[in-house]
């Protein structure tokens, strides 16, 4: 067992304002379960300004918030992240970085939160190692074995923003990933439906369904090779394995997907270049601050795995 095992006194600022309180201890408290929150809300055990409220008191600026220790269970509260090279060496993987969010070139194997037998993800590490930033959350995700381009919000009204894009469709992103077979040359709008499952050992699978939510996404052959090609892919929906489904479902499955691909047509080149996972990089992503129109444009330059896998698909074909 791990602890909380200290009385907390927060000061609410610009970053919390008119969010529940609830919801608030959920972000605070990692890896508390929901029930034990609201169980020590009921008792009164979590006053603001020395007075008991409900789990949808919205906070105030300059609320200050008691929050009693807490024992959990998740180990994740006592590792100090920092002692780890990999977490250390993402503040070198940052593309960009301002007062209000982080673009991070997030490497290939990393998840982007703890979970699923995982103890930390990339958000994780980044508040293990930025102490002081009060606020800090994923915008948007990536599977764990994709690279590239995440954005990461480092206040409130930011991550709003940012989350009306996604559902407005209006922040655009870029990947490319290697697949097998000869891609047509030109672009091409792939349209099916994907249902999300979960197997029995707690893994995410994801089908092409017609009862599943609509997806869409746009591929474009960048280059063939003599078995392979190298693809762009722009996805519209923002849905779980959307692009590695969806390439497969076209008859092209990307190059070393477990999941969604025939491994055995594709072993001997994996071995040779030891390729252990797909290759699928988050290449481009454009979006708009909160208080400007003007769309900001972020690029992640492809990672050494990629591009040697690049690099010898092209000498073989020539």
């Amino acid at each position: 067992m791990s602890t909380f095992n200290q009385v907390q006194l927060i000061t609410i600022d610009e970053n919390n304002i008119n969010q529940r309180v609830d919801n608030f201890l959920v972000s605070r408290l990692k890896g508390v379960p929901k029930s034990r929150i609201y169980r020590i809300i009921r008792k009164g055990e979590v006053r603001v300004n020395k007075k008991r409220v409900k789990a949808e008191y919205k906070l105030k600026n300059n609320d200050e918030v008691r929050i009693p220790p807490i024992r959990t269970s998740d180990d994740i509260a006592t590792i100090d992240f920092s002692q780890f090279d990999r977490v250390k060496s993402l503040e070198s993987h940052i593309i960009f970085e301002n007062t209000q969010f982080i673009v991070l070139n997030k490497p290939s194997g990393m998840a982007v939160h703890g979970g699923s037998g995982l103890s930390f993800g990339v958000i994780e590490a980044l508040r293990s190692i930025r102490p002081k930033d009060k606020f800090l959350e994923l915008a948007h995700r990536l599977d764990r074995d994709t690279s590239g381009c995440l954005l990461i919000a480092k206040r409130r009204s930011y991550l709003k923003h940012f989350q009306q894009q996604l559902v407005d469709k209006t922040m655009n992103k870029e990947y490319l990933a290697i697949v097998s077979g000869l891609w047509p040359k030109g672009k091409q709008a792939v349209n099916a439906s994907l249902l999300k499952n979960r197997l029995k050992s707690g893994e995410r699978f994801v089908k092409v369904d017609e009862t599943g939510k609509k997806a869409k996404t746009i591929f474009e052959c960048v280059e063939q090779y003599s078995k392979y090609s190298l693809v762009r892919a722009k996805p519209i929906t923002g849905r779980t394995h959307q692009i590695r489904v969806h390439a497969q479902h076209h008859g092209f499955p990307l190059l070393g997907d477990d999941k969604y691909s025939d491994l055995l047509a594709d072993i001997q080149i994996m071995d040779k270049l030891k390729i252990k996972t797909f290759l699928l990089h988050s290449t481009k992503l454009c979006f708009t601050a909160p208080e400007s129109d003007k769309v900001m444009s972020f690029e992640a330059p492809i990672p050494d795995k990629m591009q040697q896998v690049i690099d010898y698909l092209q000498s073989s074909s020539s």
